[in-house]
């Protein structure tokens, strides 16, 4: 019929995966998604999903009953948060230092409500004071809206005190914890946090494709007081809740990805049994490791100390290296992954990623030899 064709199964090479993500999975989390498929409404997986929803609080550092994974990624996450909550009438802060704080004006504007937007500088944390002279401007705002750690940047915002500022303007928090997540300190309820949203692939090293979730009670309040229907039908978190929440059966809302969930169970297991703050402290010790050996090479960061993601490290290409050159030789002559610049970035950086199992000491020894031999070769 001429649809005969020859294929072969598809193996992957091994790489070393030190961008802005996926990371570095580990054997543990890959046997996890190799164990037997049950069906997403047996008593089993229920059970493992309430285990899923307590690891992800422990996680979070929240108490948030609605604390879920959404079988999709994090730009999914960010889209349920936003359109569960914002409606036309509504006027919402964003604040803008980067790719991801712009996706956040694009959500905003698509759900036809008001954006009123705090530009930062690409490569730095959002400034506290602008927040507050955007609220003081804008007292009909209802959310405040920002990304704790700005992937395509490597800058880490304040988060605990953007928030402490919308709270005194009575406005519900929505925050981006992408990256964060698992990373840096990240605490849900101290922090007044109202809707957060992840990635598996991310701190977390799981396999992507999974967005961890969380809302306060007062979002979940809102969510269900909303006098329109939510626009995005999958989306809809009224309808999620009643398969991740209650006791005995649950409504059938969708097929769940179930071998992923076993997988993010696995990762959220071994964050808890390293412990959220040794896991905090041993990303910002290999970030220190790299800084120290980046500046042996010669490179710098373009993120001022104080306000560097340890997990993301974004790095000054010197004048006259060949951006492309370089991370192609580096893939293909030692299997390792490095990120491009993003946006305003691009062709001027590359983001190193230490990011969940990735932050090892053997991760850093090769990509900073592995640099070194490029950068002698094509600098």
């Amino acid at each position: 019929m001429g649809f005969i064709m020859s294929f072969s199964s598809f193996i992957p090479p091994q790489r070393t995966l030190m961008g802005p993500g996926p990371s570095d999975v580990s054997a543990r989390v890959l046997s996890a998604l190799a164990r037997p498929t049950v069906g997403h409404l047996d008593p089993t997986f229920v059970g493992m999903m309430d285990e899923v929803k307590s690891l992800l609080q422990y996680a979070f550092q929240t108490h948030n009953k609605f604390t879920i994974a959404l079988s999709a990624p994090g730009s999914a996450g960010m889209e349920a948060c936003f359109v569960n909550l914002v409606t036309p009438e509504d006027t919402v802060i964003v604040c803008r230092n980067g790719v991801f704080g712009a996706r956040m004006i694009e959500n905003v504007q698509r759900l036809g409500a008001k954006c009123v937007i705090v530009d930062g500088t690409w490569g730095r944390a959002v400034n506290p004071q602008q927040l507050e002279d955007k609220l003081t401007q804008h007292p009909e705002a209802k959310f405040v809206a920002f990304v704790h750690a700005e992937t395509s940047t490597g800058a880490l915002s304040d988060a605990k005190t953007l928030c402490s500022i919308a709270k005194a303007y009575d406005c519900i928090t929505i925050v981006d914890a992408v990256t964060s997540l698992g990373g840096v300190e990240l605490a849900v309820d101290d922090w007044q946090i109202d809707a957060v949203y992840s990635g598996s692939q991310k701190c977390l090293s799981c396999v992507p494709g999974i967005s961890p979730v969380s809302f306060s009670e007062q979002a979940v309040e809102l969510i269900q007081n909303r006098k329109t229907p939510v626009p995005s039908w999958f989306l809809d978190q009224s309808l999620v809740m009643a398969y991740w929440s209650g006791e005995g059966k649950r409504a059938y809302h969708h097929t769940a990805p179930v071998n992923s969930l076993y997988a993010l169970h696995e990762s959220l297991l071994m964050l808890q049994q390293e412990g959220l703050e040794n896991s905090w402290s041993r990303h910002f010790q290999q970030h220190q490791a790299l800084a120290q050996g980046l500046k042996t090479l010669g490179l710098d960061f373009i993120v001022p100390e104080g306000e560097r993601l340890p997990q993301l490290n974004t790095v000054a290409i010197p004048q006259g290296v060949d951006d492309a050159k370089v991370r192609g030789y580096l893939l293909n002559e030692y299997n390792l992954e490095i990120g491009a610049g993003l946006g305003q970035f691009a062709g001027e950086a590359w983001r190193i990623g230490l990011m969940g199992y990735a932050a090892r000491t053997e991760n850093v020894a090769l990509c900073l030899a592995a640099l070194k031999d490029a950068l002698v070769k094509f600098g």
